[in-house]
């Protein structure tokens, strides 16, 4: 089912016509892996393009539109990621939504942005679709525990997988995404308790995701882990668009109680991380020391210290550094990236005593308040319903009033 991409031709410009050439130079090699039930699953770069294709052809058939908006309420897994792939694929738009973000406000955030269509993980995201009184054309989940049985009025509930699924008769779509439409759409409550939106067209995304793959020398053999803030600008811009560009394997963790076991055990290569995990990671190494004042304290200190002579550089990195770095699995990490805020002086300067060396790369985030303001302060248990879809001269369209 994968689209012939003519490798000799001009550099892809958007995500999906990325996803084809991947395919095609190297179908066979990994593309995602995805811890499930203890055991780690894999897909080759073929199989996640026919499997965008299919979804592609299904959010068609459902009515899905050039600039239609799918929205996603799921944390980081593949079929989230693929989801948003089919619709960029139709010149669509994927609306990310965390859904560890309070459901009041989501609720109220999902009747005003109206999608044409949903991506949602599982039944917990689901229920917040219902509360939103909302009817999208198509729903997908990922997760089926609990959704047998139930529906939505005027929307189908889809498993996921059983429409990525391989059938006779495929066929395929043409990429009809294009450089400079939106990719990703992203939402937030300001501290007033209006919707701000940031967008991010294809354009943007791989222009910036190309200054990282040629700064850090990425190749097709880099392993990322995709572990936490999927609904997050950083994320698409310094994770997203290299892996589709360099062609690495991008991993998920099975959820996010285990993401630090799945990263000791996958040991990647490249972390793209924020001020918030790499905070984690060090009360996380910090709180495997040994207690001040002890013996092994004044070995691990010894071993820490700055400017170490050749012995203790030697023996610290065997005896110390390298069980630490064990211990939050950066064994192999050659690209520690550290997306928006900064570290504290202190953490930076702990991460460099264990061999890490974080580098900073900005998050140029334009968070925006339409010229229609969407939305009144939300109060903390019933919000208001923000008015998305209103459309006034020099207004704004929540779908994206898109340069033909």
């Amino acid at each position: 089912m994968t689209q012939t991409v003519n490798a000799a031709s001009a550099a892809p410009a958007t995500l999906p016509h990325w996803l084809q050439r991947q395919s095609y130079q190297q179908a066979g090699r990994i593309a995602l892996r995805h811890k499930r039930l203890g055991v780690w699953q894999q897909r080759s770069w073929a199989q996640v393009a026919d499997e965008v294709g299919r979804l592609a052809t299904a959010l068609r058939a459902s009515g899905f539109a050039e600039g239609a908006t799918l929205a996603i309420l799921s944390r980081p897994r593949p079929e989230a990621l693929l989801a948003a792939l089919a619709a960029q694929w139709l010149g669509g738009v994927a609306a990310l939504l965390d859904p560890l973000d309070a459901a009041a406000g989501q609720i109220a955030l999902l009747r005003g942005l109206q999608p044409e269509a949903v991506f949602a993980e599982g039944l917990q995201e689901l229920e917040r679709l219902r509360a939103s009184a909302q009817s999208p054309g198509l729903v997908l989940y990922a997760d089926g525990r609990g959704v047998a049985g139930q529906n939505l009025a005027g929307s189908a509930w889809v498993d996921c997988a059983q429409l990525a699924a391989p059938r006779a008769g495929d066929g395929v779509l043409p990429v009809q995404a294009r450089a400079e439409r939106t990719a990703f759409v992203f939402y937030r409550y300001a501290a007033s308790g209006c919707v701000e939106q940031q967008r991010i067209t294809h354009a943007e995304l791989l222009q910036q995701g190309q200054r990282l793959v040629l700064a850090e020398q990425l190749g097709a053999g880099e392993e990322a882990l995709a572990a936490r803030a999927f609904a997050a600008s950083g994320q698409a811009r310094y994770l997203l668009a290299p892996w589709l560009i360099a062609g690495f394997c991008l991993n998920f963790p099975e959820n996010l109680t285990t993401r630090d076991n799945d990263r000791r055990e996958l040991g990647p290569t490249l972390v793209a991380g924020t001020l918030e995990t790499y905070t984690r990671l060090h009360e996380l190494v910090q709180s495997r020391l040994p207690q001040p004042g002890s013996v092994q304290r004044r070995l691990v200190d010894w071993a820490l210290a700055a400017q170490p002579g050749a012995v203790r550089r030697v023996l610290g990195e065997w005896l110390v550094r390298r069980p630490l770095r064990d211990v939050i699995g950066f064994t192999r990490t050659r690209a520690p990236l550290l997306v928006g805020e900064p570290l504290s002086n202190n953490a930076q300067a702990f991460f460099a005593a264990l061999g890490i060396a974080v580098r900073a790369w900005p998050d140029p985030a334009q968070w925006h308040s339409p010229a229609v303001a969407p939305a009144v302060p939300v109060p903390p248990t019933a919000p208001a319903t923000p008015s998305l879809t209103t459309r006034q001269p020099g207004g704004w369209n929540p779908h994206g009033a898109q340069a033909a």
